[in-house]
């Protein structure tokens, strides 16, 4: 039982779920800050992001699985159902049920937000398939990035700010490009790792298309050109003082482990980039952290 709970959890692999609660988390700080913090939609939201991608996840197991990408004892973390601990219909019913209950929650939204998240929805459902399988598998063909910048950056900080506020905000908007810029780090990540296997299956990676020092260097842009974007609310601080200086150390903490995870990216290879992966979505979510405390005490 304990075996295969393990095996469970590494198929849902949540050391990356810090990537679907920080755009939510971020919107939460930014609601409060604003005084349109209502916690019900703001919990709803939560569930919401962790189920689609627990559910992006198993699909991207399953139909790499099928497609013939992830093969035993590969580089990576261990795969259930390609070493044969999980059947691959149980893999695929799973799935669908956490579509499906992500589904009822997201229904729980349209009191709160208006019946226009119902498309809204479905098309994040079928994105969290078409990542891994369809005519055009987005992951296959170096689209990957942007994907996760959209459902993960994008999409999870505005949405989540408008359920509750019902209304869109430039800083908001900022904080969701950030919030992008960071989770396709952790993609990165995951493909600057899986290159080779990549690149032998035939998963045509941004990573297998422009190679590996590119993806190095994108790692390690992407995280100072996120906080660089924010440099309205670094200006709104200095100048306006809406919070204590202390608060500019929080985008000073984020890049020294930024860095430091990055010049680990440079220096390592196969196995060892492991730790590298649950690093990166760890700095991601202390930085989202922080800053969305700083949001809430000076609310």
């Amino acid at each position: 039982m304990k075996r295969q709970l393990k095996i469970w959890m590494e198929c849902f692999r949540l050391r990356t779920l810090p990537v679907s609660m920080s755009g939510v988390i971020i919107a939460i700080g930014l609601a409060k800050w604003h005084h349109r913090f209502h916690w019900i939609p703001a919990v709803l939201c939560l569930l919401f992001a962790l189920m689609a991608q627990i559910a992006s996840n198993t699909a991207n197991e399953y139909y790499d699985y099928l497609h013939g990408a992830d093969k035993p004892g590969r580089v990576g973390p261990r795969r259930g159902v390609t070493e044969g601990d999980i059947k691959p219909t149980t893999l695929r019913n799973v799935t669908f049920a956490l579509l499906a209950l992500a589904g009822v929650v997201g229904c729980c939204l349209i009191p709160y937000g208006g019946w226009w998240l119902l498309p809204v929805g479905v098309v994040i459902a079928l994105a969290a398939l078409a990542y891994s399988t369809g005519p055009y598998p987005l992951s296959y063909h170096g689209l990957g990035e942007l994907t996760v910048f959209i459902f993960f950056g994008l999409v999870p900080v505005n949405l989540t700010y408008y359920v509750m506020a019902l209304r869109f905000d430039p800083l908001v908007l900022l904080a969701s490009v950030t919030t992008g810029l960071l989770a396709v780090n952790v993609l990165l990540i995951n493909n600057y790792r899986d290159v080779d296997d990549d690149r032998e299956a035939g998963k045509r990676t941004s990573v297998v298309i422009f190679g590996r020092k590119p993806a190095a260097l994108a790692y390690l842009i992407n995280g100072y050109a996120g906080m660089a974007l924010l440099s309205a609310l670094w200006v709104m601080i200095l100048w306006k003082h809406v919070m204590p200086l202390w608060t500019l150390a929080i985008p000073a903490f984020y890049l020294i482990l930024h860095t430091a995870t990055w010049f680990k990216l440079t220096s390592r290879d196969g196995k060892a980039l492991n730790p590298l992966l649950g690093g990166t979505a760890r700095n991601m979510l202390i930085f989202t952290l922080l800053l969305t405390l700083a949001f809430i005490i000076y609310s």
